[in-house]
């Protein structure tokens, strides 16, 4: 019994941090701008994104952060918000990630790949003959996984 309330206690504990620490992470992210000669956002999470140079085209100004979508799936009305959204009109391309704080990668996986197909098929409908790809970031350790394409 003791064991187990420890068990719950700790694992209460630890989303608890989670979700303030996504909160946090999301709202710096926000604000990250890579343009030209011009660098603005947290000077770790610039660092980081440095590290990281696939991530970097993300965060240019015409980067759209927080993008609001809606729409139906399979005759469900539902209402998603995106992380970052680069649109691209001259090759008809739409990237986008979402930012994960977890450590562990494989705990939510399935969640998180619905999630981004779900974005992706409101993203297709809005905008139809566009090439859409949806990418992780996985904010422990910057690394940029593809998890969708249509």
């Amino acid at each position: 019994m003791t064991q187990n309330l420890t068990d719950f206690l700790t694992a209460q504990a630890n989303k608890k941090y989670a979700t303030q620490n996504g909160t946090t992470v999301h709202q710096l992210l926000r604000k990250v701008v890579f343009d030209k000669d011009t660098i603005i956002g947290d000077k770790n999470i610039i660092t980081q994104i440095q590290n990281h140079p696939e991530i970097q085209p993300f965060f240019v100004s015409t980067a759209r952060t927080e993008v609001a979508i809606a729409g139906y799936i399979n005759g469900i009305f539902v209402s998603r918000r995106i992380d970052r959204l680069l649109i691209n009109h001259k090759t008809k391309t739409i990237d986008f990630i979402d930012y994960k704080t977890d450590i562990n990668k494989t705990e939510f996986i399935d969640k998180y790949k619905k999630q981004l197909f779900e974005y992706a098929q409101l993203l297709q409908s809005a905008y139809p003959g566009y090439k859409i790809t949806g990418y992780i970031l996985w904010i422990h350790d910057w690394q940029l996984n593809k998890t969708v394409a249509l």
